[in-house]
């Protein structure tokens, strides 16, 4: 069994990753139907909530059915982000997870996310004080290090678990890499095997199958894995990885119709929870992964992707399911 202050997780849990424009409600619904443990809202600045904007506020809406649910903040002023715990606090989250490691030049270049990371003293000061401002249990999601050249890990995961966080989610790369390149998890398992470290270490990066999965927890040793980009327009990933750690084996491809379905559910939901316009705009991104490799598909995508009404989006899944009914996935 895994911890996160006083919450109790299986062994090995997954968790959805915070991702922007893409973990809201909706699909935090659909991947929790799904099997994953543990959904993190998308990425929150503490700025933002402090000065009541719209686009920071809506964030914070979490539901029952989604829990244990992580709420998570960013920012590199103290007093905000202490402010911003306040106000975060009163949408009933399981956990409060700081993003330390969001690589977007905006962010970093304000020193929030990983531009944190070239002041680990800041970094250190900021989580203790954050600790003391709340009873929920404080999480933080990271990087390896600004670059190669300074990667210090194994230091800044003790610095942080003394100062009182639950659990660290480390990506492995530094920010330097952005995305490009393969994810390291060694230095990960080197914050896992230090003797010193008692809190759980999530690895985060190129979970991208369930035998990476298995990868990262039987030769890495980690507690648990953070999926991000393998779950986009693809929510049964933590089915099929959880299938593959019971059975050794993998499930049978999701049918069009499941497909269909799970497109339609998302659409609908977004729509309720977002409106019209930007319900439609913001599940766009997950309609590729949703149909991938069907063939002569690209008539079909563009009606989904193009669409500002949400009526010709619901009549391309229709045309879809009629057209592919049969199709069989490998």
């Amino acid at each position: 069994m895994v911890k996160i202050g006083s919450i109790e997780l299986p062994e090995f849990p997954l968790l959805l990753a915070p991702m922007e424009d893409v973990s809201d409600p909706p699909f935090r619904a659909l991947c929790k139907e799904q099997g994953a443990d543990v959904v993190y809202t998308e990425f929150i600045s503490s700025e933002g909530l402090i000065r009541n904007a719209a686009k920071s506020t809506i964030k914070l809406d979490i539901y029952e059915k989604e829990r244990p649910v992580g709420i998570q903040i960013f920012g590199a002023n103290l007093d905000s982000m202490l402010q911003a715990i306040d106000i975060v606090e009163q949408s009933n989250p399981d956990i409060i997870d700081i993003n330390f490691g969001c690589p977007v030049k905006k962010v970093v270049s304000k020193g929030a996310g990983a531009g944190i990371l070239k002041d680990i003293c800041l970094m250190e000061k900021l989580t203790a004080e954050m600790v003391k401002r709340t009873k929920l249990p404080v999480t933080v999601k990271t990087r390896l290090g600004w670059d190669h050249d300074s990667i210090r890990i194994v230091e800044v995961a003790e610095r942080l678990q003394d100062v009182g966080i639950k659990a660290l989610s480390i990506h492995g790369r530094t920010r330097a890499q952005m995305y490009k390149g393969s994810a390291d998890w060694g230095p990960i398992a080197d914050v896992k095997n230090n003797p010193r470290m008692h809190i759980p270490i999530f690895g985060n990066g190129d979970v991208n199958s369930p035998e990476r999965a298995v990868e990262m927890r039987d030769q890495y040793g980690l507690d648990g894995a953070m999926i991000g980009r393998a779950s986009i327009g693809n929510p049964w990933f933590f089915k099929q990885v959880k299938h593959y750690f019971e059975t050794g084996t993998h499930l049978p491809p999701i049918s069009m119709l499941e497909r269909v379905e799970a497109a339609r559910r998302h659409l609908k939901m977004s729509i309720e929870w977002k409106g019209e316009v930007l319900g439609v705009l913001e599940t766009r991104r997950h309609y590729t992964n949703y149909f991938k490799g069907i063939p002569n598909f690209k008539p079909y995508r563009n009606k989904m992707v193009t669409s500002d009404r949400s009526e010709d989006v619901f009549r391309a899944f229709d045309e879809v399911e009629e057209q592919f009914s049969d199709y069989q996935f490998a």
